[in-house]
């Protein structure tokens, strides 16, 4: 197998973390592991004497499949729309559509929203990793559409992307990126890079969101319940992901993070783990502050 060390994927960094899964899951011949040392990077390997960027480049989403999401909000002229607020009737009638609950891309739904969670108004949750933005943001969807328009696909590309001097560009990206988040002294715009955007979404597969079964509109039931997103650690609301030393598929990875104890550092060796980090919240200046950003803090061994 051909690998390419990507000095521009490091574990530390969440959402270079999330693209690199996100590449496996754009190609079943791709495979990751982490290069270990105090800053661990990804390391991707492809079958055969392909190159992995080659493999990128050809798996890379077009437009047409991003239209065809069934997260999509006028998803193939459906007769309710999927914004960023869902009523719960609007994301029952997507979801019973029997072609997008087939659909290749069905998980876009499952791992951003959940009926599990409705709020007073009727709307359903949305998991950690689908942040409210401000003003024309919107929904996420249409900011992968939105940041995916930025990149015109190439070797040359998604080489500087995975090897650190990627171009970026004055977008909010997906949202929850911190290091998108610039001075607060001057009149600077939040930056991102759309290749590592686009990825870290496809990421998300395998991070279904998930709740109590909580319905906030019938008398009785809690004020307040947060919808559930696998890795996040329900109490302390943060998010806890791996660097691995073994070469791992997709499902390699969603079985690992199975089996993987974030809580117990002493049985992380037996599952090929050597590094592990949780996320670290951007503080708001205040109510009128719709900032949101996860940094990252290594766990201790």
């Amino acid at each position: 197998m051909t690998e390419r060390i990507c000095p521009g994927l490091s574990a530390d960094w969440l959402n270079s973390w999330l693209a690199s899964v996100g590449i496996t899951a754009l190609d079943p011949q791709i495979r990751l592991r982490w290069t270990e040392g105090p800053s661990p990077v990804a390391v991707l390997s492809a079958e055969g004497n392909a190159d992995p960027i080659d493999v990128i480049v050809d798996a890379w989403p077009s437009l047409d499949r991003l239209y065809d999401m069934p997260l999509k909000a006028d998803w193939r002229n459906s007769e309710q729309s999927v914004e960023r607020k869902i009523s719960v009737d609007s994301f029952r009638n997507r979801i019973q559509i029997p072609e997008a609950r087939s659909h290749s891309d069905s998980w876009t739904l499952s791992s951003t929203v959940t009926d599990l969670v409705v709020d007073k108004e009727g709307n359903v949750g949305h998991g950690p990793l689908d942040p409210p933005g401000p003003g024309t943001i919107k929904w996420l969807h249409h900011r992968l559409v939105k940041t995916h328009g930025y990149v015109t696909v190439s070797n040359d590309r998604i080489s500087a992307s995975l090897d650190g001097y990627g171009e970026r560009e004055t977008d909010n990206g997906l949202g929850f990126d911190l290091t998108r988040i610039t001075s607060q002294a001057d009149k600077s715009h939040k930056t991102v890079d759309p290749v590592v955007e686009v990825l870290a979404f496809f990421g998300l597969v395998l991070f279904p969101v998930r709740g109590g079964g909580v319905d906030q509109r019938i008398s009785g039931s809690p004020s307040f319940v947060s919808p559930r997103q696998r890795g996040w650690e329900e109490r302390s609301r943060v998010f806890r992901w791996p660097a691995w030393e073994q070469l791992l598929s997709l499902w390699g990875i969603d079985a690992l993070l199975d089996v993987w104890l974030p809580n117990r550092p002493l049985t992380w060796a037996k599952v090929g783990v050597h590094a592990g980090w949780q996320t670290v919240g951007y503080k708001s200046r205040g109510s009128s502050d719709p900032t949101i950003g996860f940094g990252t803090q290594r766990l201790p061994l």
